[in-house]
């Protein structure tokens, strides 16, 4: 059977800029989806959204635009711009458990109101004919909110299911209910993809298992820590320290080359290390260093030590 693997959104780190070093150093990836887009009344798509969305920025990638809204005629007016670049897929953001976005009923605080969204997705699939996946929770506090989820999505020909099996008050914190996602796999009419915490090969294969008929998957967080982690899945290509460091050195340079002021560039590259500091063996002194330094040249120093003195740690 042939799986699958999609590249999960993740705000401030996966535009357009990491996708396609990412896309050059690690390709393998089915399809890349953008942080979300949020459609206002009064402006559909801000100059940054619009910069990360355009085609010539996204060359050689199967990129698909997420929306986070609540409003049908936010999401149509957004869908209709997004054709005209030439886009044939959307996805809609059921899953952000973020608290200000929770507060205006958006990303999982839909799901709270099951009614609300039945309205909202008979609308925008009546007026759209581009294919529409959904990114969702599985409810808002309690689990047994998704059996009533599910009958409402099963009413619409949903692109894929991407099910993230926690509710919006676990956040990421606790483990994937993978009872519930089971029965969701089970029960839906449409595709589904799985989406939580398959950081490792060893913890994807182990998913497996329990769910041999699975074929799809989103990762996130496990991609961002280690890049190379499709094709370890794939090919048991294992992540090379001088092609990684070839990587970073790329991505730095690409930020410096769109982006005003070395500060911003520092800032996009410490939060990476968020994730990537447990790929290598001991390396909590060289985390601080580069989570200290307040210029790029000493970063860089940072980092170029780690690369020199550690190691990646056998998983």
């Amino acid at each position: 059977m042939d799986k699958k693997f999609y590249f999960a959104p993740m705000e401030g780190i996966t535009g357009y800029v990491y996708r396609r070093v990412h896309h050059r150093f690690f390709p393998g990836i089915d399809k890349y989806f953008t942080p979300f887009l949020s459609p206002g009344q009064k402006k559909i798509m801000t100059p940054r959204e619009k910069n990360d969305i355009l085609p010539e920025h996204n060359e050689g990638i199967f990129l698909v635009p997420q929306i986070l809204t609540n409003q049908a005629e936010s999401f149509i007016k957004c869908v209709r711009e997004l054709e005209n670049y030439g886009y044939r897929e959307v996805n809609l953001n059921l899953g952000c458990p973020s608290g200000t976005v929770v507060a205006k009923n958006k990303g999982a605080g839909f799901l709270e109101f099951p009614e609300e969204l039945d309205r909202f997705l008979e609308q925008i699939f009546s007026s759209l004919s581009i294919e529409i996946s959904i990114k969702t929770r599985i409810g808002k506090e309690e689990k047994e909110e998704f059996e009533k989820l599910l009958k409402i999505y099963n009413h619409y020909p949903v692109k894929e299911l991407i099910i993230h099996p926690r509710v919006q008050t676990d956040y990421y914190k606790n483990t994937p209910d993978l009872k519930t996602f089971g029965e969701a796999f089970e029960n839906s009419r449409n595709p589904v993809c799985y989406n939580g915490d398959l950081f490792t090969e060893k913890l994807w294969k182990s998913f497996c298992e329990k769910f041999p008929d699975v074929d799809t998957f989103m990762l996130g967080r496990g991609l961002i820590r280690n890049p190379a982690l499709v094709g370890r899945i794939r090919e048991g290509i294992h992540l090379d320290k001088i092609f990684l460091k070839e990587f970073h050195d790329t991505l730095c340079e690409d930020y410096r080359s769109v982006m005003s002021g070395d500060r911003n560039v520092l800032f996009k590259m410490k939060e990476l290390w968020f994730y990537m500091g447990t790929l290598f063996d001991d390396s909590q002194k060289y985390m601080k260093k580069i989570k200290k330094a307040q210029k790029l040249s000493d970063y860089q120093e940072a980092v170029d030590r780690l690369f020199q003195e550690r190691d990646i740690r056998e998983e």
